[in-house]
Parts: C-alpha cells; structure tokens; sequence
C-alpha cells in the first residue's frame, strides 16, 4: 500500500514533526510513504531522517492567526496548487492521501477529491476544520477547540498528536548529567522546566523571571532559541540554566519535577509521556488561547504569566493527584500514531 503525505510548512517545524510521526507509524505497517512539500521548502527535518520529497505549491493563509485577507490571498493561490497536487497524486498512484494541516490539509482534500483518490486530513485550525470535511474524512488534532465537543462535527475523528516512537524513554540520570555540566545547578533543590517549543517568546522569559525574582529555592531551567537575542539579557541578570536548543528534552522532562509551558502542540504531550505535571501559561504565542486544560484535565494546570508563581505552588501542592493523570494521559499520547494510522489502514482496506 502506498500514501502521499501533503504538509504545511517549511519541513522543520512542528507539522513536519507530526507527518515525520505518522511516517513512523505506518511505515510498520507495511506502507510506502511518500512526502510532498512546498517548493519553497528547505525540508530539513525529512532531510535529517533520509526522506525526499515531491515539491509542489502549498499556500499557507496564517492558521491560528489567519485573517481574512491572509486566507482570501490563499484561497487564490489554492486553486492553482490544488491541480498540482492531483496531478502528482495521479501519477503516482497513491491508494489513499493524507493533508496534514492547514494549507496542506485542504491541497490534499481538493487534489485528492479531483483526482478520485481516498483521503484525510489532519485539522487543528479554524479554516482547515471547516474545509477539509466537506471532502473526506478528518482527525481533529488537540489545538482545535472542537476537539472538546462530545458530539463531533460530520466526517471527523479525534486523535491526540502522533509523537516519536520513543517520546516516553526519557533517562532522569541522563537528564540529572546534563544539568550537573552547569554550574548554577543545584541537586538539592526541586527542577521546573521552562519552554515555549524550540522558539522562546517573550511571554515564556516574563514567567521564569517572575518566578525567579520571587523565590530560589528551585533549578529554573529554560531551553529552546529566543525570537530575538535580546530576550536573553534579562536571563543573564538572574540565577536561571539556560540550555538553548535541546535535543536530550525527554531526558530533560524525565528528571525535572515539574513543566511550564505553553498552551499548544506537540511538547504538551511529550511531557505527559514522561509522567511530568504541567504548568501551561496562556496567551503566549501571538496572544492565543488553547485550553489543554480542558484537553488533559488534572495533568495540566492553566494561568496567565502574571500568576505563574501561583500556578508553581497549585502544582506542587497537587502533584500526587497531577502525576498520576499525568501517566493516564502519556499513555494514550504514546499510543496516537498507531491508533491513528490504524483507523485510517482500516478505512482505506
């Protein structure tokens, strides 16, 4: 059997990650994977694990953060991507395609469509949502908040993000090593991981210098790269472990007592999948609010950085009750992509 996979984005951030994830899942399966990406795509991350890809034209009209001008200039382009995609899809005879989000959801659901071929897509933005299921099935992703509803739109399914298959093998000792190697670092005192993803937003800097003007008796540790350097000034006047850029953070997560982080994607999970309670600060990234919360109840708790300190003593004054739906969660994170590629295996057959 034989799929293309459509995604957003530039191949290296998060959308690749999730398609790379899914890959993952139904390569064990049996299934030839095949990528298609824009063709102004560096493709790094497929690059990094050997893929190649097809490249073709994959508007993008903003996500989360689409206006209406953004989706009208990327209706326009879509018209012409969404032949390019059929073509590809006819030529290579595709048993069944797959959009992963936003721009790259509905290319694959219109190309798919015209060119007669089974698909679904993986949705987690309002345009996405709203288009996608008028052509084929849909997974709506934890972002989107429909995700919450207990009666789904038509033509839609939930699925938590496929993640990598050794999300959960995180090695506190490895991760207490790596800590050991800074000098600020203290054994003695509980660990609180700060991160925004791999980009640092100024929202992520506020709340670990919050915490940290307020109290020592905590490892602050902060990872990921800084929209902009000057973010990293105020770290220096204080007694923070700046990691930078991390690829040991699922060692990191094991070791660190608990996690703050923002409201969305895919590093919500890979923390649960290490049994980490969560901290998620709201209204971080471009002023959005995600409400996994109401996603992983009792694993995470939510407030504004103004409140993160009360956030830190909320958790750990609850941290045996937050661990254990913690690991119920992880649990269920760590099983997506198998979940996931077999319902669409099983619909496809």
């Amino acid at each position: 059997m034989k799929t293309l996979l459509v995604v957003t984005g530039r191949g290296l951030g998060g959308d690749a990650a999730i398609a790379l994830n899914l890959i993952k899942s139904l390569e064990k399966r049996g299934v030839q994977c095949e990528i298609a990406l824009d063709e102004s795509a560096p493709g790094i991350l497929f690059k990094k694990h050997g893929y190649s890809w097809h490249k073709i034209s994959i508007p993008q009209a903003g996500g989360h953060a689409a206006t209406k001008l953004s989706a009208a200039k990327g209706a326009l382009r879509l018209v012409t991507a969404t032949f390019k995609a059929r073509s590809l899809i006819r030529r290579g005879k595709y048993d069944f395609v797959i959009g992963v989000l936003g721009g790259g959801a509905i290319v694959a659901s219109v190309g798919a469509k015209l060119a007669r071929k089974k698909a679904f897509s993986l949705v987690s933005t309002p345009i996405d949502s709203k288009v996608c299921p008028k052509f084929n099935e849909c997974f709506i992703l934890p972002d989107l908040d429909k995700f919450r509803y207990d009666a789904l739109p038509k033509n839609t399914d939930k699925s938590y993000y496929p993640l990598p298959q050794d999300a959960g093998n995180g090695d506190g000792n490895i991760g207490l090593s790596k800590l050991k190697e800074y000098s600020n670092f203290d054994e003695n005192k509980k660990t609180i991981v700060f991160s925004s993803g791999s980009s640092i937003f100024k929202g992520m800097i506020d709340g670990v210098c919050n915490v940290a003007d307020f109290t020592d008796e905590y490892n602050l540790v902060l990872v990921g790269l800084p929209l902009q350097d000057e973010y990293l000034d105020e770290i220096k006047k204080r007694n923070i472990i700046y990691a930078g850029y991390v690829d040991w953070i699922n060692h990191l997560f094991k070791y660190a007592d608990l996690a703050v982080l923002t409201d969305d994607g895919v590093s919500l999970q890979e923390a649960l999948c290490c049994e980490t309670p969560i901290v998620t600060l709201t209204h971080v990234k471009w002023g959005r609010y995600q409400n996994m919360a109401g996603v992983f109840k009792g694993a995470i708790y939510e407030c504004a950085v103004s409140d993160v300190v009360k956030g830190i003593q909320y958790a750990f004054d609850n941290m045996e009750s937050m661990k254990v739906n913690a690991s119920k969660y992880g649990k269920l994170c760590m099983e997506a992509g198998d979940v996931l590629a077999d319902k669409m295996l099983k619909k496809v057959e």
